[in-house]
């Protein structure tokens, strides 16, 4: 079966929806599918809920698709670094479900690995848990977090990530029903070994190649004086 698909926007054909919900993964800028985030701003598709740990920043990643006023709810753990997206949503314009960064992960992964709910002390006492069924073991009181399933995903072949790309990236495929994966290398079968693998190409669906991504650096810091 033949995964790879000529271009982003062809890889999303017939999958996308208004209304959709998905996972993307990435970590601020780092390991995000541009071509994918930029094929799906010109598809023209709203009301879109999505999972990702932050949405961008202004202007680039998922700060293009705030723009356009494409995205309706943001699932994430953090939301700094974008002031489109912090002006949305004290303006009422823009859903926000919080969620702390390790529940986040736990709720894709258990979404990929079958598990429709776990539970967990992050959020225990606080406005996390408010309205989730709390339940005492050993002494200790968890809250209950439903595991995500998203309609679609972006990232991931037989794939290796390299270094912090990783990052959501494995969890986002395989929670995805539909995993849609950008890749900067595409190598034939057998040149990756077995224990360099880091997701199985059983999650993948498609594959777009994207050879030279941008890369930009979410926030530069350097040392006073360096040069």
């Amino acid at each position: 079966m033949n995964k790879i698909f000529p271009s982003a926007d062809k890889a999303l054909e017939g999958v996308v929806q208004d209304g959709q919900l998905m996972a993307v993964g990435g970590f601020g800028l780092c390991g995000i599918p541009e071509a994918l985030i930029d094929a799906l701003r010109d598809s023209g598709k709203k009301d879109l809920t999505v999972i990702s740990n932050n949405a961008g920043v202004d202007g680039f990643g998922l700060g293009k698709l705030l723009e356009t006023r494409q995205i309706k709810k943001m699932i994430s753990s953090y939301v700094g670094e974008n002031k489109e997206f912090e002006r949305q949503y004290l303006a009422g314009e823009l859903q926000l479900d919080f969620t702390p960064q390790g529940t986040l992960a736990e709720k894709l992964r258990a979404g990929g690995a079958g598990i429709p709910a776990f539970f967990t002390k992050t959020g225990v006492g606080t406005q996390v848990a408010e309205g989730k069924e709390l339940r005492e073991v050993h002494g200790e009181t968890y809250v209950m977090e439903h595991s995500l399933v998203a309609a679609v995903a972006d990232k991931s072949g037989n794939l290796r990530f390299r270094l912090t790309a990783r990052n959501f990236n494995p969890a986002a495929a395989m929670a995805g029903k539909v995993c849609i994966v950008e890749v900067e290398k595409i190598v034939e079968v057998g040149e990756l070994a077995p224990d360099d693998i880091h997701l199985p190409g059983i999650y993948v669906h498609r594959i777009v190649l994207n050879a030279t991504p941008e890369k930009r650096i979410e926030k530069r810091t350097i040392s006073e004086g360096a040069k």
